[in-house]
């Protein structure tokens, strides 16, 4: 028997072994099957090139549990180790002394299982006590058997083993006994292992495929196979749109299957579906720094051994490899969509509700699918008909085009609320598009970029010959202080929580007589900055509406001329207040036009104080006069409800008070 010292110490390798293992310490199994699995593929290799004239035999690789001795056990049939290969490879960690190892990778000490070598020594985060028995596939060779406890010290002696291969015996700590119950242990093979190339029995029963779909020829695989795969890998999910085969290997490796799911519930979409395999074996489901951030909303698997997965996070962003798996996907992407989008028109355009949230998605974070996806993203209008982007542009660049040459794109986001809008559009013979994603906001901004002398505008948010301003309207003739007095009168009806900007239009005598409407540009940044966008000062801001008013209405026209019937008297008082405050500040700007700040005087300072007090308390009084108005006018109480009812503002008591106001007026 051989005593001895692996090479490290107690204060180096194996508290960072347990540092790492704390958080992730069932991934021991992974790497002691990931071992096995190794040394069966190199047996095959080696008598591949008639270096080992022996009997392959049965290499599948056994897993037992002992639930009430609390042993653990994983055996293969591969090439085994002789003592000096034991002393080689397991004494000696893979040739890195501790102290060096641990300098060169202090920073990375989260990741490091798995890389020289570490993985066996995984095991002794579950274990008080790890036994290796092995057999080297080399003539004349004599078993080994190596015993250690978690110290440095170990013990080494031979072993009367006959069988070629390795078995390692754990015997778990008594915080990790669920490790040997048969349950646990065939849950974490079947998360890890389940595609292992090596055939892997745990209690009588081969848990693994060992020859996955991904690892076919793409040209002898049908497509049932492939919704086969696919429901294995998820089996509560609906059938997918479409797939992709990866398949290259050079100048990377990589292989596996994307699919495209059905997205029905927009806001639940998940992001760690891609499985990651090195080599069959599995890793991880976060596959954020390994390909773009919109293709991880695409469920399957990728296998490749040339993602170095033992390291840091940053590394990984910056590594070329990664960079140019990530770019070959993409394309691939870019390329499957493009085809199908030729090829497949009709079932495309069928599927293309699902597609939507990716692809645009995919634009809006990734510049060169961007610029694929141009050629191929369709939009879809209200009336449910799909049309690709410069086939639309054609349609419509002619009849939407504005005064200032950009063509309006309309567009609405619900086809029920915005009914009234959609239909007045359509009868000036305009086309609107719906765009009813979470992210078109963001999107619309995008294509704005994207499409030259484009201008996208929602259909609710002015009237319909405003949207698409052929040429310059007449403003209405209004007294001095009218508008301001509509809005005073207005905004007393209207929902307080939010603010009011007026503005006298003539939009037809036939035209509704109020619209209520929100600037595109600041409701499209509120919408923004509510699903993460940035620009968060915008969702702070109150609502901010536009009552665009319509003077030609004879609805309108009896408002007015009620409102100066009723309020001329103190409207009229009011200007000439005005007028006299306005002429001393007038006369007082004259004074001290040339002067410098402190070469004015006191009594001048405190004299604009006063007569801007005097010009607000002018302005407040006259906004009460107006507010009294608003509140007592049942004609102009029922043109503002009609406003906020077709914008589906008018709710509850206010809804009530509506209804009951219409009916006495039928009467």
């Amino acid at each position: 028997m051989t005593k001895g010292k692996i090479g490290v110490t107690t204060d180096n390798i194996f508290p960072v072994i347990k540092k790492f293992l704390y958080s992730d310490h069932e991934i021991f199994l992974r790497e002691l099957v990931a071992n096995a699995v190794d040394a069966s593929q190199k047996l095959k290799a080696i008598a591949g090139k008639g270096e080992f004239k022996g009997e392959l035999g049965d290499l599948t690789i056994k897993v037992e549990a002992d639930e009430k001795k609390h042993i653990l056990t994983v055996t293969d049939r591969g090439i085994g180790m002789t003592a000096e290969e034991v002393d080689k490879y397991i004494n000696q960690i893979a040739f890195s002394s501790a102290g060096e190892f641990l300098e060169k990778y202090k920073d990375q000490l989260e990741s490091i299982i798995g890389h020289f070598g570490l993985g066996f020594y995984s095991a002794f985060m579950v274990s008080k006590k790890v036994e290796i028995e092995s057999l080297s596939y080399k003539e004349g060779s004599k078993g080994v058997k190596w015993s250690c406890d978690g110290s440095p010290e170990f013990t080494m002696e031979e072993s009367d083993r006959s069988e070629r291969g390795t078995r390692i015996t754990l015997y778990l700590d008594d915080d990790s006994k669920e490790f040997a119950e048969k349950r646990k242990v065939e849950e974490l093979l079947r998360k890890y292992c389940k595609f292992m190339p090596v055939k892997i029995d745990f209690g009588s029963v081969i848990i693994n495929d060992s020859e996955p779909l991904w690892t076919k020829t793409p040209s002898e695989i049908k497509d049932e196979e492939y919704l086969n795969f696919y429901r294995k890998l998820y089996p509560m999910k609906e059938d997918p749109l479409f797939w992709i085969h990866l398949n290259v290997d050079y100048p990377f490796n990589l292989t596996g299957i994307l699919y495209f799911p059905k997205i029905k519930d927009r806001m639940e979409v998940t992001k760690d579906r891609i499985q990651l395999y090195c080599n069959q074996m599995f890793v991880t489901d976060s596959v954020e720094n390994i390909v773009p951030d919109f293709l991880t909303l695409l469920y399957g698997v990728i296998d490749s051994p040339d993602i170095p997965l033992n390291v840091s996070r940053s590394y990984l962003q910056a590594d070329s490899n990664v960079k140019k798996i990530s770019t070959y996907i993409t394309k691939k992407v870019a390329d499957r969509l493009e085809e199908i989008s030729k090829e497949k028109k009709e079932e495309f355009e069928s599927k293309w509700d699902n597609l939507k949230i990716f692809i645009e998605y995919g634009m809006l974070t990734d510049e060169k699918f961007c610029e694929r996806a141009m050629k191929f993203a369709l939009f879809k209008t209200t009336d449910g008909k799909f049309i690709k982007y410069d086939d639309f542009t054609k349609l419509i660049e002619k009849e939407q085009k504005d005064k200032d040459k950009n063509v309006v794109y309309l567009y609405a986001t619900d086809t029920t609320e915005q009914y009234q809008q959609i239909e007045a559009a359509k009868n000036k013979g305009y086309q609107v598009l719906l765009f009813d994603c979470q992210l078109d906001s963001h999107f619309v901004s995008l294509l704005e970029s994207k499409i030259k002398n484009s201008r996208f505008a929602r259909v609710d948010s002015d009237s319909v010959d405003s949207l698409i301003k052929k040429e310059d309207r007449q403003k209405p003739q209004l007294k001095e202080g009218e508008e301001l007095d509509l809005e005073s009168a207005f905004a007393a009806v209207l929902p307080n929580n939010a603010s009011y900007n007026l503005v006298a239009e003539n939009l037809g005598e036939n035209a509704v007589p109020l619209l209520i409407t929100q600037n595109e540009f600041m409701r499209r940044n509120r919408e923004m900055s509510a699903i993460g966008g940035g620009l968060n000062y915008y969702s702070e801001m109150p609502e901010f509406y536009t009552l665009k008013l319509n003077c030609q209405n004879p609805l309108v026209m009896n408002i007015i001329k009620d409102l100066e019937e009723k309020t001329s008297v103190e409207a009229d008082k009011f200007n000439k207040e005005k007028e006299t405050v306005d002429q001393a500040l007038k006369e007082l700007d004259e004074a001290t036009k040339d002067k410098k700040y402190d070469e004015i005087t006191t009594e001048q300072r405190e004299s604009r104080t006063s007569l801007n007090k005097q010009l607000d308390e002018i302005r407040e009084k006259r906004k009460g006069v107006m507010t009294e108005f608003g509140k007592n006018n049942t004609l102009l109480k029922q043109v503002a409800d009609l406003a906020l009812l077709s914008n589906g503002m008018l709710k509850g008591k206010a809804l009530s008070e509506f209804i009951e106001r219409s009916l006495s007026l039928l009467k």
